[in-house]
């Protein structure tokens, strides 16, 4: 059974209850230094046939910025693994708090009786797109999650919300 990145840190009879969710945080920092060498290392082997040719010169800029662009990508998938969002469920209302990679937090809250849990099969922006709406505002929850995980967390909402 696979783990899914979002759990309840509170138990489902507590008041408030309340639901961490996070991004996926499959590379550790020492997995992808071990990866980036090993992309380097795997580039650097036609290049070496090359050493004392002029075209060594030619081909070493773009063996680099290929290095260098996949050290990118993966720093940029490091810093959102910051995203966190927590669900705060109590007797009368919802409240939602999203604290992006930047540290800026974004919250939403609702009367609970209020609030309408909305899972869009094909209508949103990707498949299963899961959202809270109420007092005006319907906000997104678990934007980083896969397909099956917001099929997943749509039930545990509906569930909680019955509660």
């Amino acid at each position: 059974m696979n783990q899914m990145p979002y759990q309840w840190t509170s138990a489902p009879d507590e008041t408030p209850q309340q639901m961490r969710l996070w991004p996926h945080q499959s590379l550790p920092p020492r997995g992808m230094a071990a990866f980036v060498l090993a992309t380097f290392t795997m580039i650097l082997i036609p290049v070496i046939t090359l050493l004392g040719s002029p075209v060594l010169w030619g081909l070493l800029p773009f063996a680099l910025l290929a290095v260098w662009g996949m050290y990118f990508a993966l720093q940029r998938n490091h810093h959102a693994l910051k995203i966190e969002e927590v669900l705060t469920l109590d007797d009368e209302a919802a409240r939602l708090t999203r604290t992006d990679p930047s540290g800026a937090v974004r919250e939403w809250d609702c009367n609970r009786y209020w609030t309408t849990i909305t899972k869009y099969e094909k209508d949103g922006p990707v498949p299963h797109y899961v959202t809270l709406k109420g007092m005006g505002r319907e906000v997104e929850i678990g934007a980083f999650l896969s397909e099956d995980e917001r099929v997943a967390l749509y039930d545990e909402l509906q569930r909680a919300w019955r509660r």
